[in-house]
């Protein structure tokens, strides 16, 4: 099964590709995707879209997990957060990649055990997790990307040892075994 994991942001978007195989679980790619200074936030929202589109057909993944926006002290600030979300999520959804949001909180606790954890907690457990080097360590937005794509599979929303979520899961992970 494949994770796209996306750490939505409206200047930084954070991505996360995440392959899991029985309980293995392996970075296949992540970065972020920068759209400050492209322009109004109407061609940021097209830049962010376009972007999960062309990562989506590069990977391929099974489903989508996303962070949420959930707090903020500028409305302004939040309104576009939002937007930036809905347009990773109408990339996905547009492909037909089924899509799970998860709120800053699930996500930290899920990859470090602390709701409150600090984004560079949050990297640290990322690189333990999937046995990255000091080298290979991602920056903040694609680690909480990735932290997403963990949060999913550790939450029991991806296939685990064969059982799957639902129907189409199980289509998607086994097309060979459909007639």
């Amino acid at each position: 099964m494949i994770i796209l994991g996306i750490d939505p942001g409206s200047n930084i978007t954070g991505f996360g590709v995440i392959r899991v195989e029985g309980r293995e679980e392996t970075i296949v790619d992540c970065g972020v995707i920068r759209v400050q200074g492209k322009g109004d936030h109407s061609l940021k929202l097209k830049l962010i879209y376009e972007s999960v589109c062309e990562l989506i057909g590069i990977h391929h993944p099974d489903c989508c997990a996303i962070e949420m926006p959930i707090y903020g002290n500028n409305p302004q600030s939040m309104l576009k957060l939002g937007r930036a979300q809905a347009s990773a999520m109408l990339a996905a959804l547009n492909h037909q990649i089924p899509v799970t949001e998860y709120t800053p909180k699930e996500v930290k606790k899920a990859v470090t055990g602390n709701g409150n954890a600090s984004k560079e907690q949050v990297r640290y457990m990322i690189v333990t997790i999937l046995k990255l080097s000091a080298e290979q360590s991602p920056k903040l937005d694609a680690s909480d990307a990735l932290a997403v794509a963990l949060c999913h599979i550790h939450r029991g929303a991806a296939e685990s040892n064969g059982s799957y979520k639902n129907w189409d899961a199980f289509a998607r992970a086994n097309p060979e075994r459909l007639r």
